[in-house]
């Protein structure tokens, strides 16, 4: 065998490979956020983030890392290290979901942010997932089940604003859960929409002896109620992970 055909398989082989390692390649989705978003406990069952059943619409080349955490906001993520971890493994062609606002517009919480702050932070976690070369996308808080005679209260107009505005201002894709899920509820009305949410009566999950009531975390339900509002809205946006979209 001469020199020059050893050369060429020795490439046509290299490139096989390269290719086979190309495709055996997983593209990771990494969730930022808070307790909306997080995986939640055994102990916290039937309390479930969207977060959970998001992974099942991809296909297996799709990999989801739920990094959201209760109570976190765009500063007690970064501050706790949190996003620093992620950085440690991000790579090109990875996404990351970027979903803050229920910890920061709160001004009594310790994560509160002031309106400038939150702009400032999403903007770092843009920038810096760019620098990774990584595709950061925007999402607005999830709505609140907050109704006053019988009209839903939009409770994240600020900072869903502002959310807005950022992915604007620095070419971010968004995919406006704020909207989508007021949206859900609204249709849904005042009695109907309990039906997404974390409420027991007491004595009905042995997680919540004495019962619960809350409007802002959701069950099992509520949670893939959400999560197929956030898979409808990534089918409109111009990235291919939407290609990925598909039951394992």
């Amino acid at each position: 065998m001469n020199k020059n055909l050893k050369i060429l398989l020795l490439s046509i082989f290299t490139f096989v490979l390269f290719s086979a390692y190309k495709q055996d390649q997983k593209i990771t989705i990494y969730l930022v956020g808070d307790s909306t978003m997080a995986d939640k406990d055994s102990t916290k069952y039937p309390e479930t983030g969207w977060g959970t059943p998001f992974k099942w619409f991809f296909s297996k080349n799709i990999h989801v890392e739920n990094h959201a955490r209760n109570g976190k906001s765009t500063k007690s993520f970064l501050n706790e290290g949190r996003w620093s971890k992620i950085k440690e493994t991000l790579k090109e062609g990875d996404y990351v979901f970027i979903q803050f606002g229920h910890n920061d517009e709160i001004p009594t919480k310790k994560s509160a942010t002031t309106p400038e702050e939150f702009k400032v932070n999403l903007s770092r976690y843009i920038n810096e997932t760019r620098q990774a070369k990584a595709t950061p996308v925007l999402l607005t808080s999830v709505a609140r089940r907050s109704f006053e005679n019988d009209i839903l209260i939009d409770t994240h107009a600020e900072y869903a604003s502002i959310t807005k505005e950022v992915a604007r201002t620095t070419n971010t894709s968004l995919i406006d859960v704020s909207q989508s899920s007021m949206q859900l509820l609204s249709q849904l009305g005042p009695e109907r929409s309990k039906d997404l949410f974390l409420q027991l009566a007491p004595l009905q999950n042995p997680n919540y002896p004495k019962g619960v009531i809350d409007n802002t975390h959701f069950n099992e339900f509520g949670a893939r109620r959400i999560a197929e509002l956030i898979v409808n809205e990534l089918k409109t946006l111009d990235i291919p992970l939407k290609d990925f979209i598909g039951y394992k």
